[in-house]
């Protein structure tokens, strides 16, 4: 595998570091088939959870962790292995990732960057020593974000890089810490924030990302299929800002270059949707699906802006809370062949 750097980049794992909230892994590829009570006719799922927890189960915890793509300019996925925080230091430790310094990444104290709780932003060192000489070699500029829960039971991790001309080396992982009793009936609403890393293919390039996020779901319908809950969940992203890594909102420019590209007159990102459908809510409470965004073209037409994924789990006695990660890009904005949005989310029942 090669990849080429812009100015000079990692699937994950996640171990235990003294003291936090540390991410717990049980490895292996799972397929996460629960087991719905309804019979008759349905829509057969041929779902696959990401890498992680190897016989899933609704009251045990649950570790998932970025698949890896042998596509092109994406096959820097999934390399981040062993990530932990540390809450005695307050830092992160990432392996598998070439030039991050020591594989010690610290927190970033930017205001604007650092305000959206319940996250945190850390970064790898800009320099490193020769290990002989002492003379100071130039690392590659890797980011991570961490998102914990208020209970502490749900978290995840993104870590992303812009140094290569392609998407580079990076990942993801999220992870419930216990289990979940989903209701039978009802429907329940989560709300909360989104923040992410977005990286660029063909240019190289790292920004941060926030937004405004919510997650309904109806547990009474559609109907079970054979092995999945057949629960509809519906997501919607908003209010989505980009920030460079000083912390500058730099939304508008954004905005003004894919117009002039578009020809359209967009005020806002556009709202991401999860498509909705059966089958994308298992008994071990995880959720994966797609998502898209959409923009009026100057005839006035909707047209796709961003394609993507989204992976989630429950948790908690009441299915109090929801963590997980999405995955967009868009090849709309100019400044790139590709632009990939990449954040978690933690959410809590309202």
């Amino acid at each position: 595998m090669k990849k080429y750097i812009v100015a000079l980049a990692a699937g994950l794992t996640l171990s235990a570091c003294s003291g936090g909230n540390p991410f717990v892994a049980d490895t292996g590829t799972g397929t996460g088939t629960g087991s719905g009570g309804s019979t008759g006719g349905g829509i057969a799922s041929d779902r696959t959870v990401p890498p992680g927890t190897q016989t899933p189960v609704p009251d045990a915890s649950i570790f998932r962790s970025e698949p890896t793509s042998t596509d092109a300019g994406k096959s820097g996925n999934g390399y981040a292995t062993a990530i932990a925080y540390d809450s005695a230091t307050d830092e992160f430790s990432v392996d598998n990732l070439g030039f991050d310094g020591n594989n010690v990444y610290a927190r970033d104290t930017t205001p604007d960057i650092v305000s959206n709780l319940p996250f945190a932003v850390y970064e790898a060192s800009a320099q490193l020593p020769d290990s002989l000489t002492g003379t100071p070699i130039n690392q590659l500029n890797h980011r991570a974000i961490y998102g914990v829960s208020q209970s502490g039971n749900t978290k995840f991790a993104i870590v992303r890089t812009g140094a290569y001309v392609e998407y580079g080396f990076g990942g993801f992982v999220y992870e419930r810490d216990g289990g979940v009793v989903l209701p039978a009936t009802g429907q329940a609403l989560y709300t909360g924030l989104s923040q992410g890393l977005r990286d660029k293919n063909g240019t190289g390039g790292l920004q941060h990302t926030r937004a405004d996020m919510s997650i309904a779901i109806d547990f009474d319908d559609f109907n079970d299929v054979t092995g999945t809950r057949g629960d509809a969940v519906r997501g919607n992203v908003s209010n989505r800002r980009i920030f460079d890594m000083d912390g500058n909102d730099v939304t508008d420019g954004v905005l003004g270059s894919i117009n002039a590209s578009l020809n359209t007159t967009m005020t806002a990102i556009p709202d991401a949707t999860f498509v909705v459908e059966p089958g994308v809510l298992d008994d071990n409470g995880e959720i994966l699906g797609q998502m898209n965004s959409y923009y009026v073209d100057s005839s006035g037409q909707n047209q796709v802006f961003e394609t993507g994924n989204y992976y989630a789990v429950l948790s908690g006695t009441n299915a109090d809370e929801v963590v997980g990660v999405f995955v967009m890009e868009t090849t709309r904005d100019p400044s790139a062949t590709g632009v990939r949005d990449t954040s978690g989310f933690v959410l809590v029942r309202q």
